[in-house]
């Protein structure tokens, strides 16, 4: 991992339980690079993150006694090559544990846009309590009870969002072609296809891997399908949704948007978006921060604990997954 990052993943009492399993290499995070060939080739484990080295051949070749990648992260994308699977490392990933906090987030966005959270904010702040704030009382549509909420991607956030959500008295909608009839009924949820999702929802959240065929998943045609006032929220990847035509729809107030990962990310200076009373912009927050992070460092021990067990991972992932995930 980057050094520090391991005192982040790691708790003190995380850390004790992982040197009771295994013997570590090095007081810190190490880096496997930098490692000679005799430490190397002793290595049995890696538990990675941000900023694993990435395994590929020329590196393989080093560890010949390599045999798990627990990764206390998300995506293994960037860690991970075809001689990973090809070497026999079972690889783990932590990103079931990442996507707690992102479903938390996502939910309570949802949450706030229904009760008008954030224009109320800011009429509350011109009127400093000098006078009551307009639209604001028993009467009109704010609030969660009947609100179609259309979910783009069964994923595991995805499903956490569902599975949330359900608690709220809201109708629900997935899309995602990988989704059956069965696996909706399973969910409690409505398929449909994304563009009549876009037409029926009231909100849009997206949750999608980021992939070739994702890009631009929520584009200008759809968005025209999307009924005026309608909310776009992005808590996945800012390329699953066309920046430039959000931005035409959010200027016109006719759509409106709370993005945790735009597209480009950070927006450029002058973007119309950080401006606008209709649009709500945060830094790429949903995700694990301060002890969330923990977490993950949690169920990668875990599944250091399965594997030295004999027991099947919880969290394995596998060369063919890569073309489906995040």
């Amino acid at each position: 991992m980057i050094p520090g990052v391991e005192q982040m993943v790691l708790t003190p009492a995380a850390r004790a339980e992982l040197e009771a399993l295994v013997d570590l290499v090095g007081p810190g995070a190490v880096d496997l690079d930098g490692l000679d060939d005799g430490a190397l080739e002793e290595i049995e484990i890696v538990v990675g993150g941000w900023g694993c080295s990435v395994l590929d051949a020329a590196l393989l070749a080093r560890m010949p006694k390599l045999r798990l990648l627990a990764y206390a992260a998300g995506t293994v994308k960037m860690t991970v090559t075809p001689a990973t699977w090809e070497h026999g490392i079972a690889v783990s990933s932590a990103a079931a544990a990442n996507a707690v906090p992102v479903a938390e987030f996502t939910v309570a966005a949802i949450v706030m846009i229904a009760k008008d959270v954030f224009r109320i904010r800011d009429r509350h702040r011109e009127v400093r309590g000098r006078g009551p704030v307009a639209g604001v009382g028993p009467a009109g549509d704010v609030g969660t009870r009947g609100l179609r909420i259309g979910v783009i991607g069964a994923s595991t956030i995805g499903r956490l969002v569902i599975e949330r959500l359900q608690t709220l008295d809201v109708e629900i909608a997935v899309s995602d072609p990988f989704l059956d009839a069965d696996g909706a009924r399973a969910l409690r949820v409505q398929p449909m296809e994304v563009d009549d999702l876009c037409a029926w929802a009231d909100i849009v959240t997206v949750h999608a891997p980021e992939l070739p065929s994702t890009r631009h998943l929520v584009n200008a045609e759809r968005m025209a399908r999307m009924r005026d006032g309608a909310w776009v929220v992005n808590t996945a990847r800012g390329s699953l949704v066309d920046t430039e035509a959000l931005t035409r729809e959010c200027v016109s107030g006719r759509l409106c948007a709370f993005l945790d990962t735009p597209d480009p990310e950070p927006l450029p200076a002058d973007s119309p978006l950080y401006d606008l009373a209709n649009v709500v912009l945060t830094p790429h927050i949903a995700g694990s921060l301060g002890n969330e992070i923990a977490r993950m460092g949690d169920l990668a021990i875990a599944e250091v604990r399965r594997f030295l067990a004999g027991e099947p991972l919880h969290h394995e992932v596998r060369a063919e997954d890569l073309e489906r995930i995040a």
